[in-house]
């Protein structure tokens, strides 16, 4: 299986036919996942933790339709892939397994959209740092479940400057700070150039707008810690703007 840097965007991203549209074929030209393994940037927790198999959904927004609130996203037993996530990890980085911790938006809003049917085991695994290094070596120790028919997904939203943001259309002009992030990153990601990345409080234009805090850029790592060989260029499978933040999303061998 490859490797997956997603923008989840929010829950009206159910209702946009463009982007949801764009998920959907990427996920019908991936081969079929027997699990997923997702990091969405909305569970920043550390020691590493894992959800529940049977937990509800987290409905960690705000403001929306009631609609969204009422949707449900029940996948089948993950528990043999927690115990696979647990024993991947080194004794230097325990695990928690959560009790009652259910997906977040940033988990099951995508996944709604790419295995509509819930009928795929799903896991989420925490944030348990920023650190890209640190990040880098998580995504490797998870390399192996590639192998085994896993899907590694980071969630996240490659620009997410939202107190910056003054037009919430799903067509607005994105902002400067958003577009010029974007094509560095866009760059810097067919250059496959990793230090750059890693680099970017000092060298990404557009900052701090970009990312005000940075969760939703660090999952990156988690993906290109789990490539085969995170300097080789992956394939950026989505690009363009979603309410002026950027969509761009990479799929690596």
């Amino acid at each position: 299986m490859p490797a997956l840097y997603l923008g989840h965007g929010a829950p009206p991203l159910l209702d946009d036919p463009v982007w949801s549209g764009q998920l959907a074929a990427l996920a019908r030209d991936l081969p079929r996942p027997r699990a997923v393994l997702i990091v969405s940037a909305h569970w920043e927790s550390a020691p590493v933790s894992l959800t529940a198999s049977g937990a509800p959904l987290v409905y960690d927004f705000g403001g929306f339709d009631r609609k969204y609130y009422e949707m449900t996203y029940q996948t089948p037993d993950a528990t043999w892939l927690a115990a696979q996530v647990a024993a991947s990890m080194p004794t230097s980085e325990p695990v928690h397994q959560h009790a009652s911790r259910g997906l977040d938006h940033g988990a099951w809003v995508p996944l709604r959209i790419m295995y509509p049917e819930a009928d795929v085991p799903v896991v989420q695994m925490s944030l348990p740092t920023h650190d890209p290094e640190r990040l880098l070596a998580l995504g490797a120790r998870l390399r192996g479940l590639r192998d085994e028919g896993v899907l590694i997904i980071g969630s996240g939203f490659l620009t997410h400057g939202l107190p910056f943001l003054r037009d919430f259309r799903i067509d607005a002009t994105p902002p400067g700070w958003s577009t010029e992030f974007d094509a560095w990153a866009g760059e810097a990601l067919a250059r496959g150039d990793v230090d750059t990345l890693a680099d970017y409080a000092r060298r990404a234009p557009g900052m701090p707008y970009a990312h005000p805090t940075v969760e939703h850029y660090s999952p990156l790592f988690v993906t290109l810690g789990a490539a085969t060989d995170a300097s080789t260029p992956g394939e950026q499978v989505i690009d363009g703007f979603w309410m002026g933040l950027s969509k761009r999303s990479l799929q690596v061998a």
